[in-house]
């Protein structure tokens, strides 16, 4: 009888995979096959709105969330987002997933534009960062410029600048808005950037790759972080501190350890972490995580 080495293959063989898409054509070389990675065909961040277990996929499971709200942490999963018309704004949707009636100091929100949209301000004396994970917005800004927004941009608004976001198609935003807290002889400035032109960070004790999307200047009372984390990665330090955070998982999945539970997360997953409630986080999978992370700095907690 004939062994079954006689019949394996020395050259590249194609064979036929039937999925829920159709044919996919998988590569196998030596004996060892693999179908090609679904996420290499799609945009950037596109499973923020896209995600693994969305609302369509639980609809069996009537009742069930992984959702949770605790009095020092919370994890809004897409399933809970809950939709309506943003105040001020026009054609726009959004959902609150942080605000102070949590017992945070800010606010943050995911907002879907459509076709002839456009934003309204935010409150008097707060400030406000957009950044863009699906579609293009145009910022028109008191300057008279216009700036193109793409995913992965971003824009910081001084509190009582005027400004407008438009879009001409569909776009999502996800925004952080905050009273600004005045420190005398310091004055913040509107930014516009891209994470891909900010630079790494040093980060002593830790692996994982940052990049601060706001100046560390006094003039700013928060900064937004990019957090990059390869599979197997995890933060050194247990964290605990005064810090609020409002967190959004933009890539990958893993691990989030808030207080004395840990949580498994994927991308579109949103956390708020309450000051000094125990925090840390490990990355699973095979692909790397992102995060986007606003943390409130230079100032006094008192």
């Amino acid at each position: 009888m004939n062994s079954l080495s006689a019949f394996s293959v020395k050259k590249c063989i194609f064979f036929a995979i039937i999925t829920l898409g159709g044919v996919k054509i998988s590569n196998c070389e030596q004996g060892f096959c693999s179908a090609p990675p679904i996420s290499e065909a799609q945009p950037l961040y596109w499973k923020v709105n896209n995600p693994t277990l969305s609302p369509t996929h639980l609809q069996d499971l009537p009742g069930f969330t992984r959702s949770v709200y605790k009095r020092d942490h919370a994890l809004i999963t897409p399933e809970s987002h809950v939709f309506s018309p943003l105040p001020e704004w026009t054609n726009t949707l959004g959902a609150y997933l942080i605000t102070p009636s949590m017992g945070s100091h800010f606010v943050m929100y995911l907002a879907k534009m459509q076709e002839n949209s456009k934003s309204g301000l935010p409150p008097k004396d707060a400030e406000r960062f957009v950044f863009v994970l699906q579609g293009v917005v145009i910022l028109n800004d008191t300057s008279g410029i216009k700036h193109n927004l793409e995913v992965d941009s971003y824009a910081y608004l001084p509190p009582n600048s005027g400004h407008l976001f438009n879009s001409d198609a569909s776009a999502t935003l996800v925004v952080f808005e905050r009273r600004h807290d005045y420190l005398e002889n310091h004055t913040a400035e509107q930014i516009i950037g891209s994470t891909n032109k900010q630079p790494l960070l040093e980060t002593p004790g830790e692996v994982f790759e940052l990049r601060k999307l706001l100046p560390t200047s006094l003039a700013y009372d928060f900064n937004v972080h990019m957090m990059d984390f390869q599979p197997g990665e995890f933060l050194n330090v247990k964290e605990v501190h005064y810090n609020q955070h409002g967190l959004l998982l933009l890539e990958g999945q893993g691990i989030y350890r808030l207080a004395d539970s840990w949580y498994p997360v994927q991308a579109g997953d949103a956390i708020w972490m309450a000051p000094f409630v125990p925090q840390w986080y490990a990355a699973l999978g095979k692909t790397k995580s992102r995060y986007l992370l606003y943390k409130d700095v230079n100032r006094n907690p008192l």
